[in-house]
C-alpha cells in the first residue's frame, strides 16, 4: 500500500491530493479553506483534510510530490541570467523564494507539528505535471499531451505522447516566450488587473470584432513547428528586473507586463474604473482570436507528428474553455480530454502520478480514470443540523421556513422553485476540485428567463454584465440542443447552441449563440441528474442555469459559508443536503 501525497505549494492556487496505489482519494485547493482566492502559500489546511479523509497520518504518507523541479533546466536559466541583463537583486531574490519553496520537509514539519512525515519528497518538473494531470489520468490509453501555460520551471508550454503509464516530453517553448503572458498581458491592457482574471477577457470577447489582429500578430509570431515567439518590445516580464509576479500573505499578484510599445500599436490602454467601449471589447476578440490561432497551430503541427486523435490538454490556458470548444473544428483531433483543475492546482495531481508511474513499474499500470471532480470536503447530516441550529434566530428574522425531505420530493420542490424564478443556492455532497462549480456547490437558476442573468447579478453576484452564466444538462438530451455530442463534465468547452434553440434558453445562452456547457450524468452525479430529470418534467428543457455558490469569494467549503452567502444576499431558497430553507 502506496500513500503519495501530491503539491502546488508557494504559487497561486496552492493545493494538495492524495493517492493511494494509484487511485485519487482526495483533492482541493488551499483557497477553500483560506476563504482568499488564488491563495498561495504552503497548503497546510488542503494537506490536513486529505489526511483526515483517509484516515491516515503523515506518518504513514511514503511520498510527498511538488510540481516544481528548481534543478530543471538550470543552464539555460544561468546563460539567461548572464546575457540578458538581469539584476543581481532580482536573482537573490529568486535564489530566497527558491529556498522555501524546496523546503518541503521543513514546511510540514512547521504547519503540522503533531505529525511525522519520514517519507520521500520528489520535485517533478511543472510542465510534466501539467501533462501527466491530464494523461495519467484520462481515458485514453494513448494521447498527445499538451501544457500551455503562463511559465513554470523556465518554460511555458510543452507537449508530448503518453502510451499506457509512460509520457515523454518531447518539445517546449521556453522563458521569455509564452501565450499565457501574451494573454494576462492584454487583460492587464483593457483593464482587468487582478490575478486570474482572464477569463473575463474571454467572456468579453465576442462582444467585439477582431479588428486588432493583424497588428497582434506582430506581437505573437508562429512557426512551422507549431511553437511561437514574442516579439519582447511589447513586454516587460522578460527585462533587467524580470517578472514581477509574487505571493505575499497568500495573496498572488503581478506587476504590469505590458510596454508603452503596446500603446503606440494598440492605443491607449483602459483605466480599470473606466467604462468598457467598442475598442477595448474589439481588442478583447483580437486576443482571444489570436490566441486561438497560437493554440490551433500547435495542435495542427503535434497531430501531424504523432498521428493520434486524442489529445488531452492541461496549464493555466487549458481554462481557455472557449478554444477548446473548437479543437473539434479547427485541428484533425477527434477526442479531447481537459482535467477539471488545469491549472497549477491540478499539477499536484500530476506530480502524484508522475511519480506514482515513475517508482511503481509494472504494478503501477493505469487503472484509474477521472470523470467526475467531486474529490473535496463534504458534510455530514449532523454538520448541516448544528449549522443550521446555530443560525437558527437568523433564519427565523429573514422569516425563513426550514423543512426536510427525501430526494424525490427535494428534487421535486427545487424543480418547482427554479421553474417559478428562484434563485437556488444547492449545496451537496463533496466539493468540486478546480474552478467551476459543477452540481454540489452551485448556484442554479432557470435557464428559460432572459432576465436571469440580471436577476443573478442583482441578487447575488454582483459581476460585470458581459459574464456568462453555464448551462448544465443531462447528457442524453446533448445533441438535441448543442452542436456536438461530446462528454464536457467539468465545463471546459465551449459548444454553439443549436439556432433553434437558443431562443428556448435565453439565460445560458452567450452572444455569439455559444454555451459553456457541463454534462450531467446519473453515475457521476445522481442527485444532480435527477434534480435537472424534475426540471425537465415540468418545463421541457433537460438543463438549469449553474453558476457557482459565492459572492465575490471562493466557493463555498462548508455549511457555514453556504449559509452566510444565502443570508447576506438575495438568494430565494438554499437547499443544504436534504434540508430546503426557503425565505
Amino acid at each position: 500500500m502506496t500513500y503519495i501525497l501530491g503539491l502546488n505549494a508557494y504559487h497561486a492556487d496552492a493545493a494538495a491530493c492524495l493517492v493511494k496505489d494509484g487511485v485519487l482519494l482526495s483533492a482541493v485547493e488551499e483557497e477553500r479553506f483560506r476563504r482568499i482566492k488564488h491563495w498561495g502559500g504552503f497548503p497546510s489546511e488542503s494537506i490536513r483534510y486529505c489526511l483526515a479523509e483517509a484516515g491516515i497520518s503523515l506518518a504513514d504518507v511514503d511520498h510527498v510530490a511538488v510540481n516544481s523541479d528548481n534543478r530543471a533546466h538550470r543552464w539555460r536559466k544561468l546563460a539567461y541570467v548572464l546575457t540578458k541583463g538581469v539584476s543581481p537583486s532580482y536573482v537573490l531574490k529568486r535564489l530566497r523564494h527558491r529556498g522555501d519553496r524546496a523546503d518541503v520537509a521543513g514546511n510540514l514539519a512547521r504547519a503540522l507539528p503533531d505529525q511525522k512525515f519520514a517519507g520521500t519528497v520528489h520535485a517533478v518538473e511543472h510542465h510534466l505535471c501539467h501533462l501527466a494531470s491530464a494523461f495519467l489520468v484520462s481515458p485514453y490509453d494513448k494521447a498527445v499531451a499538451v501544457s500551455v501555460d503562463g511559465f513554470g520551471d523556465f518554460s511555458s508550454a510543452a507537449w508530448g505522447l503518453g502510451q499506457g503509464g509512460t509520457l515523454a516530453v518531447d518539445g517546449r517553448v521556453f522563458f521569455p516566450h509564452s501565450l499565457g503572458v501574451f494573454y494576462e498581458a492584454m487583460t492587464q491592457f483593457i483593464g482587468f488587473p487582478h490575478y486570474g482574471d482572464e477569463y473575463k477577457v474571454m467572456g468579453l470577447a465576442p462582444y467585439g470584432e477582431p479588428r486588432q489582429v493583424d497588428e497582434m500578430a506582430k506581437i505573437v509570431k508562429l512557426k512551422n513547428d507549431g511553437s511561437f515567439e514574442l516579439d519582447l518590445r511589447y513586454f516587460l516580464h522578460a527585462s533587467g528586473e524580470g517578472a514581477n509576479y509574487s505571493v505575499k500573505d497568500g495573496i498572488p499578484s503581478g506587476g504590469r507586463l505590458w510596454s508603452d510599445a503596446l500603446t503606440e500599436l494598440l492605443g491607449p490602454a483602459r483605466d480599470p474604473s473606466a467604462p468598457l467601449e467598442d475598442k477595448h471589447r474589439n481588442i478583447a476578440r483580437s486576443a482571444q482570436v489570436t490566441y486561438e490561432n497560437a493554440f490551433f497551430n500547435l495542435l495542427g503541427a503535434l497531430h501531424k507528428r504523432y498521428g493520434s486523435d486524442a489529445v488531452v490538454i492541461a496549464g493555466g490556458c487549458a481554462y481557455n474553455s472557449v478554444a477548446n470548444g473548437k479543437i473539434f473544428d479547427r485541428s484533425p483531433f477527434k477526442k479531447v480530454y481537459v482535467q477539471s483543475a488545469g491549472g497549477d492546482a491540478g499539477g499536484s495531481i500530476g506530480a502524484a502520478f508522475a511519480t506514482w508511474h515513475r517508482l511503481g513499474g509494472e504494478r503501477a499500470k493505469r487503472h484509474f480514470v477521472m470523470d467526475h471532480a467531486y474529490w473535496g470536503p463534504s458534510a455530514t447530516p449532523a454538520e448541516i443540523a448544528s449549522a443550521i441550529a446555530a443560525r437558527q434566530a437568523d433564519f427565523d428574522a429573514a422569516g425563513c421556513s426550514i423543512e426536510q425531505m427525501e430526494e424525490g420530493a427535494l428534487c421535486t420542490r427545487t424543480a418547482q422553485a427554479i421553474a417559478e424564478g428562484k434563485v437556488i443556492g444547492w449545496f451537496q455532497g463533496r466539493l468540486e476540485w478546480g474552478p467551476r462549480a459543477l452540481g454540489n456547490r452551485s448556484i442554479l437558476g432557470d435557464p428559460r428567463r432572459a432576465d436571469m442573468k440580471d436577476i443573478l447579478n442583482l441578487k447575488i453576484k454582483r459581476r460585470e454584465s458581459f459574464r456568462p452564466f453555464a448551462p448544465s444538462i443531462l447528457r442524453e438530451a446533448v445533441k438535441d440542443w448543442f452542436e456536438t455530442d461530446d462528454d464536457v463534465p467539468f465545463m471546459m468547452q465551449v459548444f454553439k447552441i443549436r439556432a433553434e434553440k437558443r431562443k428556448e434558453i435565453p439565460a445560458v445562452t452567450h452572444v455569439d449563440g455559444t454555451g459553456r456547457l457541463q454534462t450531467v450524468t446519473a453515475s457521476a452525479n445522481p442527485r444532480y441528474a435527477r434534480l435537472i430529470a424534475a426540471f425537465n418534467e415540468l418545463s421541457g428543457v433537460p438543463m438549469v442555469l449553474n453558476t457557482s455558490f459565492n459572492e465575490n469569494e471562493p466557493v463555498v467549503c462548508k455549511p457555514e459559508e453556504a449559509i452566510d452567502c444565502f443570508l447576506r444576499t438575495k438568494m430565494d431558497v438554499l437547499v443544504l443536503g436534504d434540508t430546503f430553507i426557503a425565505r
